[in-house]
């Protein structure tokens, strides 16, 4: 595999060339210096992609597990049909964002960068954290060799959680999750996706533990986590 860089604006766009297999950690070590030079924003251009084998799967996994542990962004854009149903074999569409041409790709990073300020600006003003314990089973929703996981939620928004006490599951797994929001004895079903994982090194009073993002929630259901943290909130400064 050949690769060349280019750079437009703040993002790097990664011309790969030929077969990604097990030769092809130039992809790994070249996603790294990015990183290194504060370069967080990348685009894989595979318009001249030939192969990809399941080797080479795990290859653009590792380089993207990177990118994502950096609090970056890693997209594909000009991916050939044969390439792109891989993609959808492996799960890895569901974790990547796959764009038709270079120009789309590049416009996606600015769109996030607005929806992200806009979601930063309403979740100061509207979501609040609560530290509590609560129990929950989760099991990944394509995955079902996985098994399912009994763990804690240890802080609770509107929006996600901070789960303690589950290592069965990676980055960009899509989860379902159940739990009870006491004292009532309903149980919420909720879908989520892992977002962050805790890094045993730094934090390992926290592992092992992993931060979800809400997927597909219903209004109704979120107005009922909001109203359990704003009355446990109440609760708590009453105490104080």
């Amino acid at each position: 595999m050949e690769l060349k860089v280019r750079y437009k604006g703040n993002v790097v766009i990664l011309d790969l060339h030929g077969r990604i297999d097990v030769n092809a950690a130039t992809l790994i070590e070249a996603v790294g210096q990015c990183l290194r030079d504060g370069y967080c924003d990348i685009l894989c251009n595979f318009e001249m992609v030939e192969f990809i084998d399941y080797m080479g799967i795990s290859v653009i996994v590792i380089a993207y597990k990177e990118v994502v542990n950096s609090q970056g962004r890693m997209k594909i854009c000009c991916i050939a049909p044969h390439l792109k149903q891989l993609f959808s074999v492996v799960g890895l569409d569901r974790v990547m964002e796959i764009y038709g041409t270079e120009e789309l790709g590049l416009g996606s990073f600015k769109e996030d960068k607005i929806i992200e300020n806009i979601q930063k600006l309403q979740l100061r003003r509207r979501f609040k954290r609560l530290p509590i314990d609560i129990k929950i089973e989760l099991k990944n929703k394509y995955d079902k060799a996985v098994g399912s996981c009994k763990a804690d939620i240890l802080d609770l928004s509107a929006i996600g959680a901070y789960i303690y006490g589950c290592n069965k599951f990676k980055l960009g797994d899509e989860l379902v999750m159940k739990f009870k929001l006491l004292p009532t004895a309903e149980e919420l079903e909720l879908e989520a996706k892992v977002v962050w994982l805790c890094d045993k090194q730094i934090q390992p009073h926290l592992h092992p533990g992993m931060g979800v993002e809400f997927h597909r929630i219903s209004g109704d259901v979120q107005e009922k986590i909001i109203a359990f943290i704003e009355r446990n909130i109440s609760f708590m400064s009453s105490d104080e």
